[in-house]
């Protein structure tokens, strides 16, 4: 028998997990330092081509084949290879839900080659999500190398998405936060204690290329005044406002390149060709922004032109990551909303007085705000912006404008975005038996009717068994009368094939009966 089809315990040993964590985090930071150092080489040579165009511009001419041949060599990667389309992020859930099937080894080539180009080349993408894609295809070799079990694999990968993510912004306690906030959505030992380790690995062997600086340090930001928390709290309506306009738009992208009836594959020939003009005039405003992000911390712009460049980025931001070319949206919200932030502050400074110092702290809280709208990931965006601008002497004021914006966000029904691109992905998606045992585990939330419920009581579904209760450093052999408490995670036996069916069944049922006894109790 094969050993995927095995179930295998889990070493209860912390250090060999630790250990492992190392190792995955360093072949990841290698893998994602490099993916990220060819981009900023690539940038800076595409810069100074374009400045070199404006004492030759028929040279545009054959420039504007050389990018042609990028496009359909992208084109190319993606047909051979579907799933290194977009940031990756979407996929990278999917495996870990037992969705999706990824070969790891061509989405890392593939991926890389893909990713260069396409962010490289000045479309407005990012590097954070084939960055976290290319760590957990890292982490998946790294399983089937060491011929890990199911439960294994899905550690494994998850540490590898952490190192992504922390190598990419010199961010490791958000890579840590991404995996648990947007991917698994519970706190699970093992996974946080290898994702941790893997991506302060990776975050070393980052700053090893990169040195010490964060990636968007901003140097003396003043406190924010507690006089002004309430045009902060105004601030957070609008990014939630606006959050869920984007969600809106980027979820319609398919249908809109649907019209222009080209093949799917080939969808990248318009960014490549729409963006020579626009580098033409703006060479220094190309690629996911953060050079925005470093120029509205250090000077004040007009309201202007930070207006033209919000507009700008949002479109062109749309058009690039619509063509499901190999980039992410990571930094470019991140950057939106750092534009946000400064014309809103820019618009106080210039009808209500206020102090243009603080203009760049509305600019830093905005990012956090607007990246809590669109992906729902709160605790991710607060320390993600902490850690790239290097100062954590804003946590109140970036949890308030998040916490506002995500209230806003979800009054009118926006969902965390990588879950809407998921959803997309695998539509259609039916459950199958694949013949590999896998473990899942299951969070029992004080919002849920499993709390205090003994597990008898509860209507399972069928595709299961409950061998287990994690609680706290212990784990218990269930019986039909355990008694299931707040914090424990449920220990589920199931086929690969049917986790999120079963995920999502449990949390139906379990809600469900949450809401019929609400109702009991206001009728009564």
């Amino acid at each position: 028998m094969k050993n995927e089809h095995e179930i295998k315990r889990l070493d209860s040993t912390k250090v060999i997990f630790i250990l492992k964590g190392v190792l995955i985090g360093t072949l990841a930071g290698i893998v994602v330092s490099l993916f990220r150092l060819l981009i900023e080489k690539m940038m800076e040579h595409v810069v100074n081509l374009y400045l070199w165009f404006h004492d030759n511009p028929l040279w545009l001419i054959p420039w504007a084949f050389v990018m042609i041949a990028f496009a359909v060599t992208i084109g190319a990667l993606m047909k051979s290879d579907p799933n290194i389309k977009g940031s990756g992020i979407p996929q990278v859930e999917g495996t870990l839900q037992g969705e999706i099937k990824l070969n790891w080894f061509s989405i890392l080539w593939k991926k890389f080659v893909g990713g260069v180009l396409s962010v490289g080349s000045g479309l407005f993408l990012g590097r954070e999500g084939p960055s976290i894609q290319l760590g957990a295809m890292v982490g998946q070799g790294f399983s089937e190398y060491t011929h890990a079990s199911t439960s294994e694999k899905k550690i494994f990968i998850s540490s590898g998405a952490a190192a992504g993510l922390g190598a990419a912004f010199n961010a490791p306690i958000a890579g840590l936060l991404f995996v648990i906030e947007e991917i698994h959505h519970h706190f699970s030992p093992l996974i946080w204690l290898t994702s941790l380790t893997a991506a302060l690995t990776a975050n070393l062997v980052s700053l090893n290329f990169f040195g010490l600086k964060p990636v968007l340090f901003i140097a003396d930001v003043p406190s924010l005044p507690l006089k002004y928390y309430g045009w902060l709290v105004v601030l957070g309506v609008i990014l939630g406002v606006l959050g869920y306009v984007y969600q809106i738009v980027l979820l319609s992208l398919p249908r809109w390149y649907k019209h222009t009836h080209l093949p799917e594959h080939l969808y990248g020939l318009i960014p490549f060709l729409l963006i020579i003009p626009i580098a033409f005039f703006l060479p220094h405003y190309l690629g996911g922004g953060n050079q925005i992000v470093l120029m509205i911390g250090q000077q004040n712009l007009s309201l202007t032109l930070l207006l033209g460049l919000f507009l700008l980025r949002f479109i062109f931001s749309m058009v690039s990551y619509g063509a499901n070319l190999p980039g992410g949206i990571f930094l470019p919200i991140l950057t939106l909303g750092a534009l946000i932030g400064a014309i809103y502050g820019t618009i106080l400074q210039q009808w209500f007085g206020l102090d243009s110092h603080f203009i760049r702290d509305f600019a830093i809280f905005a990012m956090a705000g607007y990246f809590t709208a669109i992906g729902k990931a709160p605790l991710t965006a607060i320390i993600l912006v902490t850690e790239m601008v290097g100062n954590i002497t804003h946590l109140m004021p970036l949890a308030v404008c998040s916490l506002t914006a995500y209230v806003i966000n979800d009054l009118l029904g926006g969902n965390p975005i990588y879950e809407s691109l998921l959803e997309r992905l695998v539509k259609g998606y039916l459950p199958s038996i694949t013949g590999n045992k896998t473990i899942i585990e299951f969070p029992v939330t004080a919002e849920s009717t499993l709390d205090g419920t003994m597990v008898r009581d509860f209507n399972w579904p069928k595709e299961m068994l409950l061998i287990s209760i994690r609680r706290g450093s212990s784990e218990i052999l269930t019986h039909g009368d355990t008694v299931m408490k707040v914090g424990d995670l449920l220990m589920i036996l199931t086929d690969e094939g049917y986790t999120q069916k079963i995920k999502k069944s449990i949390r139906e049922r379990s809600h469900a009966a949450v809401a019929k006894k609400q109702d009991k109790s206001i009728r009564g």
